[in-house]
């Protein structure tokens, strides 16, 4: 009997605490019960985000929020600027687009994300009512300097919408302290769920943008989550079995310490960094992401490495999009996972090249991994 041990990129495994939760038996969502446990998760989700905001939850993916977020908080009016490095940032163009914005959509190679100098630029002309950014592009593996792009957005009257869909929960994210005014995630990433919810933090300067603009939505339109939530309630049909997961799964993150999950996904992805490197294989990212690593594949090995991976060792990861599709593998450190996981899946990268006819150091990749491991707390 093999263990399948699921380290891709979203969904990420879920913890047996949250599906057990998950698993009882339903109750209705117009009752006290349900405001009561959604309130701890509005509480609860907001030390995550590390904002006083309200936190909305949406049921939908992240795409979900982040439409939302485009939809009813751009002016129509000014043009937005929308970072393009990857599958993520190139959705955001579209949706941008597909809601009317003036879309001035700023292109990087793959592997290398905007920088908080070629917005100041943008922004100097004074046109821009909106900047849309991905903390940690999934696709790519690489994560931006959303503290500097915030500090330079901050100073102008536009807002900054921020995809952190695998960056919350996983990287540094300080959303008030930063002032990033509206953060979109999801909850099959660092939340530990199945797909299925939207969370937002939105700022009071969003909100201004919000309550001016008449959103072509009904279903994502924020003001109405905004109502509801007031009372601990959902505007619609609520979730109730993933809400009652997210309940358990924020209560597993906040009873050790945003912090503390900062720091072992930082140390996850250090050790999976560090093993391919002595492999002698090479990262995809100039500035690699903490909740993802991408790694180039060695010559003569293409996607078929993955279902070796997977159906003679158990491990699932992600490959490459696009142009980088068969050329990559991706490794999740986000969310329910270890260094006995991390380590396990660089054992099985090992055996896998060597199946495929790589040559490689048995074990030396492991070696290099839990040296860094040791420092796990």
């Amino acid at each position: 009997m093999l263990k399948k041990r699921l380290l891709t990129p979203g969904p990420t495994d879920v913890p047996p605490e949250v599906l057990n939760e998950m698993a009882k038996p339903i109750f209705h969502h117009r009752t006290a019960e349900f405001r009561e446990m959604f309130g701890a998760v509005n509480s609860g989700l907001k030390t995550i985000f590390r904002t006083e905001n309200l936190v909305l939850t949406i049921a939908g993916s992240g795409t979900a929020g982040m439409e939302a977020a485009i939809a009813c908080a751009c002016p129509r009016d000014r043009k937005a600027l929308v970072a393009n490095g990857g599958k993520f940032g190139e959705r955001w163009v579209k949706v941008a687009k597909l809601h009317g914005l003036d879309v001035d959509e700023v292109k990087t190679q793959w592997g290398t994300p905007i920088t908080a100098d070629v917005v100041k630029e943008k922004l100097a002309a004074g046109e821009y009512g909106s900047v849309i950014v991905v903390h940690s592009e999934t696709s790519t593996a690489t994560a931006c300097d959303l503290k500097a792009i915030a500090e330079v957005v901050g100073k102008s009257d536009a807002i900054l919408i921020a995809d952190g869909i695998t960056s919350c929960g996983t990287l540094p994210l300080e959303t008030d302290a930063w002032g990033v005014d509206i953060v979109a995630s999801g909850s099959q990433k660092a939340f530990m769920l199945p797909p299925g919810l939207a969370m937002l933090s939105v700022s009071a300067k969003a909100w201004k943008n919000i309550d001016a603009i008449q959103a072509p939505c009904i279903y994502l339109d924020l003001k109405a989550y905004r109502k509801s939530i007031a009372d601990d309630d959902m505007p619609y049909t609520a979730p109730v079995s993933l809400l009652r997961g997210l309940k358990v799964s924020v209560d597993m993150i906040n009873a050790i310490g945003i912090e503390t999950v900062w720091a072992r996904c930082a140390l996850l992805a250090k050790a999976t960094r560090e093993a391919a490197s002595t492999l002698g294989l090479k990262l995809c990212s100039q500035s690699p992401s903490d909740s993802v690593t991408a790694i180039s594949l060695p010559e003569g090995v293409d996607d078929g490495i993955r279902k070796v991976l997977q159906k003679k060792y158990g491990f699932s990861v992600a490959g490459g999009q696009d142009s980088w599709k068969g050329k990559v593998i991706r490794v999740s450190h986000m969310g329910y996972v270890d260094p006995f996981d991390t380590i396990g899946m660089i054992a099985s990268l090992e055996y896998a090249l060597t199946d495929l006819g790589v040559k490689v150091e048995i074990g030396k990749g492991v070696a290099a991994a839990a040296k860094v491991l040791k420092e796990w707390k």
